[in-house]
């Protein structure tokens, strides 16, 4: 990869997102950011990585209404009442400030928290959207996420409904709605292997395009 391309990726639960997002890393040789996030927040803010592990891509109720405000400045992370939010809200906004920080150090693959809409001005991003047949997210949850079988169809759907909600929320947009995304690839049919090398694939032929 010659250029400073930012990959984004949402997944549907069990779509194998991370999974896709790992391997992608690796054969690029470009850093990974998934539950990373949550950590480096966690330095960052001073706030408890325990904590923040529970509210992860959940959203809240607050937020818009301190952004419209003034209360909070979104795009530097900080304001006069930041840490008088949710723990919800204070998490977007230092991830959404880390999420930067990485786009502006050089090429690197992010996992969900809106960050395709977090650098939606950004010429180099490449947004990816990660979808399956609900037969074979449900195979994927109980056979390498350790979800009963009785269980697997529930929390699946839970969970999209969850990560929906979260980007809904604080992107506006509609999550998995295709005008949000450059790719959308079914990995349910093409697999792990099939996915990394389709996005490779396009990176390529977009980079090229702008030689």
């Amino acid at each position: 990869m010659s250029n400073n391309t930012i990959i984004t990726i949402g997944r549907q639960y069990g779509s194998g997102g991370k999974a896709i997002g790992e391997q992608l890393s690796k054969e690029l040789g470009i850093p990974f950011y998934d539950k990373e996030l949550i950590a480096l927040a966690a330095e960052k803010s001073g706030m408890s990585a325990d904590l923040l592990k529970e509210v992860d891509e959940r959203a809240s109720n607050s937020l818009l209404y301190s952004l419209s405000t003034g209360m909070v400045n979104l795009h530097t992370g900080t304001g006069p009442t930041l840490y008088n939010l949710p723990m919800n809200d204070r998490l977007f906004i230092v991830q959404a400030d880390l999420i930067k920080q990485f786009a502006k150090e050089g090429p690197c693959v992010i996992v969900g928290r809106c960050a395709d809409y977090i650098l939606r001005e950004n010429p180099d991003l490449v947004r990816v959207f990660i979808h399956a047949e609900l037969e074979k997210r449900i195979q994927r949850a109980t056979t390498e996420y350790g979800i009963s079988p009785e269980k697997a169809e529930d929390t699946v759907h839970k969970i999209d409904k969850k990560r929906a909600s979260y980007y809904n929320y604080y992107s506006s947009r509609k999550w998995g709605h295709l005008e949000n995304y450059d790719l959308c690839i079914n990995s349910g049919l093409i697999g792990i292997d099939g996915a990394v090398k389709l996005i490779r694939q396009f990176v390529e032929l977009k980079e090229g395009l702008g030689r």
